[in-house]
């Protein structure tokens, strides 16, 4: 007997620090965080759909841990529609909130309304999360470099980092700081076959994205 629970223990150790997935026990954190390249989500955002039709209310707490063990909180009570990716990208990546990626978006979402890390932290967390949550790395990183080249952002040096508190549902308000046209479409593929071939670090990705991109 004592050897079956000695086996249960060890394969139920195992499934907790395989892949991304709910937060694992507390003495387990350390652990996780190194053997988890891409963090972990604590729960599932649990939501609902607002009258509008195209916006969402968190109803309870959803967590995220990044690589380097800085947890990420979308507030209960906030309210995400995905605007804080530009929404011409949701053609490569369908909806916000669908599939692999959504979420990737709620936290985005939350992290670009409360605004208390800066905006390259938050875009950051965007590709981790994304990662995951399993979008191939191809794909990932090509969002990510769409992200930084057409998204919106704020200058964090003069916002400061001051703490929020959640007591009004909060919105994301965002508009892309260039329109996706067909050329930027052609520009976002080119780099995504760039991609393919080079697979170019997450820093190499940042520096071809600042270099065509005004300074924020």
């Amino acid at each position: 007997m004592r050897r079956w629970s000695q086996l249960f223990r060890a394969v139920l150790a195992a499934s907790v620090l395989s892949g991304c997935g709910s937060t694992p026990p507390a003495h387990w954190r350390h652990a996780a965080t190194q053997d988890h390249p891409w963090g972990y989500f604590s729960g599932e955002p649990v939501t609902q759909w607002n009258r509008d039709g195209r916006s969402m209310t968190l109803m309870q707490n959803f967590r995220y841990t990044d690589p380097s063990g800085y947890v990420w909180v979308a507030p209960a009570g906030s309210v995400v529609d995905g605007a804080s990716i530009p929404r011409p990208l949701w053609t490569l990546m369908g909806g916000p909130f669908e599939g692999k990626y959504r979420y990737a978006s709620v936290l985005h979402d939350v992290a670009y309304t409360i605004q208390n890390r800066p905006p390259k932290e938050a875009d950051r967390m965007f590709y981790h999360a994304m990662r995951c949550s399993g979008v191939g790395p191809i794909e990932a990183k090509t969002l990510y470099f769409a992200l930084l080249r057409f998204g919106w952002h704020w200058d964090f040096s003069v916002k400061r980092a001051k703490p929020v508190k959640i007591n009004r549902k909060m919105v994301a308000r965002a508009l892309p700081k260039e329109p996706v046209t067909v050329a930027a479409q052609q520009e976002i593929h080119g780099v995504q076959d760039w991609i393919r071939r080079a697979n170019p670090s997450v820093e190499e990705i940042e520096a071809k994205a600042e270099s065509v991109t005004p300074q924020r």
